[in-house]
């Protein structure tokens, strides 16, 4: 018997300055996600959405980039991944932006360690010292290692919750000077849009299913903006030249094919960036993928 899915809504759009990734949620929703898995034999349970407050009423925030209230809804969306799992439920967390990793990620190894595999046009590895903007959402990873703001390093638990032979980066394409640089002395595996341009998508997914093979357990950070936004223009931060969506339902396959996905981000959908919602469907049959839909 196939476990039961928790959707988990997390409508945060404080870790960027751009507006509008607050709606993916309902986008994905209204997409008809959760008919989808159902389709594919999957009971499936909607939690609603944790609280996030708008912008308009923490203005005094603004200026430290609204750490506090990300801390906040970081610490909620740990609480709701390691419930989750207690519970023996596959949580899929519909965001909001991509700064929700932090607690997500926390969760879900809240009990014992996970492969990541974080899937991205954006590296997410700069810190407030490295980063160009300070926007909150390109830091996720490095605070899930453990550097930058000591509230958000220890959001649900003290300390880093992952380590480096713990995580793959999958389609990034654009890093900042300083995140290069922090990349490469940490040793973070990444496979660049070079790599899948040279090596094909079907290759980088099985060395990053081999790269995680100590692990039980894989869960799969998805950022709509690694889409080559020609394809997907309604994304939080896009970026030119990404993954075709052939490449994207291939990778999916592939990690469904592996089954030990435990658990899953889908991050940074923008409806106002969108056409008739085009970019949450899309997004939508890219997790049916991951979820067992195959051709035959």
């Amino acid at each position: 018997m196939k476990k039961t899915i928790r959707l988990i809504g997390v409508p945060l759009d404080l870790g960027q300055a751009h507006r509008g990734v607050d709606m993916g949620p309902s986008a994905v929703r209204y997409a008809g996600l959760a008919m989808r898995l159902r389709k594919l034999g999957y009971e499936v349970e909607d939690c609603g959405n944790l609280f996030v407050p708008v912008r308009e009423i923490l203005e005094k925030e603004r200026d430290l980039h609204y750490l506090a209230a990300i801390t906040r809804v970081c610490k909620a969306a740990y609480h709701a991944a390691r419930e989750a799992v207690e519970q023996g439920f596959i949580p899929v967390f519909i965001g909001g932006d991509h700064s929700l990793a932090m607690g997500t990620i926390g969760g879900i190894t809240h009990h014992e360690p996970a492969g990541v595999i974080y899937i991205d046009a954006h590296a997410d590895f700069n810190t407030p010292k490295s980063s160009p903007s300070g926007n909150i959402h390109g830091m996720p990873l490095a605070h899930l290692l453990g550097d930058g703001y000591s509230r958000l390093v220890n959001v649900g638990r003290k300390g880093a919750k992952l380590k480096v032979e713990d995580l793959v980066l999958i389609g990034v394409r654009e890093i900042d000077p300083k995140e290069r640089l922090r990349l490469k002395e940490k040793g973070i595996t990444v496979f660049t849009m070079r790599d899948i341009d040279e090596r094909g998508m079907g290759n980088i997914a099985r060395q990053s299913l081999d790269f995680l093979g100590h692990h039980e357990r894989i869960h799969v950070s998805l950022d709509a903006d690694v889409l080559d936004p020609i394809e997907v223009p309604g994304v939080g931060t896009p970026s030119p030249g990404g993954v075709s969506y052939r490449e994207a339902q291939l990778l999916m396959e592939i990690i469904a094919d592996n089954r030990r996905l435990c658990s899953l981000d889908i991050v940074e959908i923008n409806p106002i960036l969108d056409s008739r919602n085009h970019s949450a469907v899309v997004v939508c049959e890219l997790v049916a993928s991951v979820f067992g839909k195959s051709i035959l």
